[in-house]
């Protein structure tokens, strides 16, 4: 039987946190973590983020994450290195309800170490985020610029599909961000064909 771990009602200071493949790992109620490392090897399912705040830490994926939405975690001055894969980071009424579940939230986090792709910002105001730079860029407000993007010129299937993801995003998205060279072989183009495209493209950060 899979071992449950439970990190909660502490708080967690100047510690080496490491959460290994095996156990389901929760994390909250209650949960402050501060100036530590978190080594996370677990799969994205292994993780349950129930609430708490990260603070001044250091999160280091090995492999990749995929899949967590951080959504009732608060993290403020963190560093993300590693490969993230549709993690979800602020919080969203559209998945939670705030009357019910305290809302996380995300600012001053460094992610320019990070390999992000399918990775949503919602909720949080973008200019205290690092974003990690090209091979990896962000559409930063796209339903803002939706019919500007809509209207783009586009290679292969990326203006139908990823494009579209982003226009489409829910209430309280204010960013999305993805891994070039994933994007262009699933979307049947090249690197240098979806840069090109994206360098003159409106709310692009790359």
């Amino acid at each position: 039987m899979t071992p449950n771990i439970h990190h909660e009602k502490r708080e967690i200071v100047s510690e080496r946190l490491e959460f290994k493949t095996g156990p389901i790992y929760w994390l909250g109620p209650d949960l402050t973590v501060r100036d530590s490392t978190l080594i996370i090897s677990a799969a994205g399912r292994s993780l349950v983020p129930v609430g708490g705040e990260f603070i001044n830490c250091t999160l280091q994926v090995k492999g990749q994450l995929k899949g967590v939405v951080w959504a009732r975690m608060t993290f403020k001055g963190c560093r993300f290195k590693g490969r993230f894969r549709g993690n979800e980071f602020g919080f969203r009424e559209a998945l939670f309800d705030p009357r019910e579940w305290k809302p996380g939230g995300i600012e001053d986090c460094d992610f320019s170490e990070a390999e992000l792709h399918g990775v949503g910002f919602n909720g949080c105001d973008m200019s205290t985020i690092r974003l990690p730079r090209w091979p990896c860029f962000t559409f930063v407000d796209p339903v803002r610029h939706a019919a500007e993007l809509r209207k783009h010129s586009w290679p292969g299937h990326f203006g139908q599909v990823t494009v579209e993801v982003a226009c489409e995003s829910p209430t309280g998205s204010v960013a999305s961000t993805w891994h070039a060279p994933t994007v262009a072989e699933k979307m049947e183009t090249t690197v240098e064909d979806l840069r090109a495209a994206l360098e003159t493209a409106p709310g692009i950060f790359m």
